[in-house]
């Protein structure tokens, strides 16, 4: 007879049934008697809530319930579990879930970018747990190990491809040559961007991702709002094509980062975080260039551990479900052993710096008149702005000539600053691209 014959079943509510929810369900099912091993009592579910039960006809009737509220309100459910997505009704229901000492395990990037601060609170009052693996980066082991295996270690930078369906269209534009909108009719043609991709496209997904790694990974409360955003719509061939030129491929990357900034009183250098998404060439040989397709992969950087590499399938039913399931199991031990998951670390509480006085580098694509003085007029506006050129390439001759100048580190208000000046020379014709430069010098 099993040693967890006896044990009390762990009552799990499931709360959405979509590509998440029905991988959910069936892994339940499918590993019933390893979960049961590994947790030490049996896992069952109490029942499912979904808007429309018609549409479920994958998983048993008896289940299925339409009033949400009342499922996470039974006194059966010892453990909710949120696949539905979206502020409310998700938030509602599971800060009443934590209040009344259920734990809680949710996929639900947007909510915690926005309201983890109350969720945690929540968390605390009651002691329940609070799991949110499946947030980023799907089936990628991410958020554990930052909040629990480097807890002992000092994060200094976070920086990755948190985002399939844009990574999916830069890798295209990459391989293809083809044009953004192109790639992007691809991508929705072969089910890799929704039919309104704007979430991904212009970056409010990886935001939201964002905000979770910086707030895990240095101890601060970050949210979306405070992430500096921009998409992948206005990155062209061109853009690629210059990348290519330079070794380096185009990415939208969420980077998360320990900054020093001179306040110019006299107070010295105080510590700031940067948290920002947008495109940027990084070098071939780095480990997020080879990272193609609608995969995701995170580079983190700490003071002990040194450099590493988090990758694997950052979406989709089963990877996604995958993380939910190792958060559930989690869980279910804790309240079985009278354990208790990590609480919200917010002590440092380091202030994010605007994106103007973060430090970047700029790859700036210039269509110039071709007569001699043109390169000495745009180097005086660069140091006239305290801005370094690390590199320098002329093309072209008398009507279609172009220049091609990469900087060294500078602040981001300082780089805009000398592109606008630039871009009113009049040996310039037009600043054709700006794009940020990641990765070393």
């Amino acid at each position: 007879m099993s040693s967890h014959a006896h044990r009390k079943p762990i009552k799990v509510a499931l709360l959405g049934c979509g590509t998440v929810g029905t991988e959910v369900v069936r892994l339940l099912t499918d590993q019933a008697p390893d979960l049961t091993a590994r947790i030490g009592a049996p896992v069952e579910l109490a029942g499912i809530a979904v808007r429309r039960p018609n549409k479920h006809r994958e998983v048993p009737a008896e289940l299925l319930t339409t009033d949400a509220e009342a499922l996470v309100a039974s006194d059966d459910v010892d453990v909710v579990v949120e696949v539905i997505g979206g502020i409310e009704p998700a938030r509602s229901l599971l800060l009443t879930a934590l209040r009344s000492g259920k734990s809680v395990v949710t996929a639900n990037k947007a909510l915690l970018a926005e309201h983890s601060a109350d969720l945690f609170e929540a968390s605390d009052a009651s002691g329940a747990d609070l799991y949110f693996e499946a947030a980023v980066a799907g089936a990628i082991p991410l958020l554990r190990p930052l909040r629990e295996s480097l807890a002992g270690d000092r994060i200094t930078r976070v920086m990755g491809i948190v985002n399939g369906t844009t990574n999916f269209i830069l890798s295209g534009m990459d391989s293809t040559g083809a044009s953004y909108a192109e790639t992007l009719e691809e991508a929705t043609r072969l089910g890799y961007a929704e039919a309104d991709p704007t979430a991904d496209v212009d970056g409010f997904d990886a935001a939201s991702k964002a905000a979770i790694l910086a707030s895990l990974a240095f101890h601060s409360r970050v949210t979306a709002a405070d992430v500096h955003r921009e998409g992948i719509a206005a990155v062209s061939a061109a853009d690629i094509a210059a990348a290519k030129g330079l070794g380096r491929i185009v990415k939208l990357l969420a980077i998360c980062e320990r900054v020093s900034v001179d306040a110019g009183d006299g107070s010295g250098a105080s510590e700031g975080i940067s948290v920002r998404v947008h495109p940027a060439m990084i070098p071939r040989s780095h480990p997020l260039a080879s990272v193609h397709g609608a995969f995701n992969a995170v580079f983190v950087e700490a003071d002990a551990a040194g450099e590493m590499m988090f990758y694997g399938q950052g979406a989709g039913g089963a990877p996604t479900a995958s993380a939910v399931l190792g958060d559930l199991v989690a869980v279910a031990r804790n309240r079985v052993h009278s354990g208790r998951g990590p609480r919200e670390s917010a002590y440092a509480g380091l202030p994010v710096r605007p994106m103007g006085q973060t430090p970047t580098r700029y790859h700036i694509s210039l269509d110039v008149a071709d007569r001699a003085g043109v390169l000495s007029q745009v180097a005086a506006v660069f140091a006239e702005h305290d801005v370094s050129i690390a590199a320098v390439r002329q093309e072209g001759r008398v009507d279609d000539a172009s220049l091609v100048i990469v900087t060294h580190a500078a602040t981001d208000a300082a780089l805009r600053s000398t592109v606008d000046k630039i871009g009113g020379l009049p040996v310039v014709r037009e600043v054709v691209s700006v794009m940020r430069v990641e990765g070393e010098e």
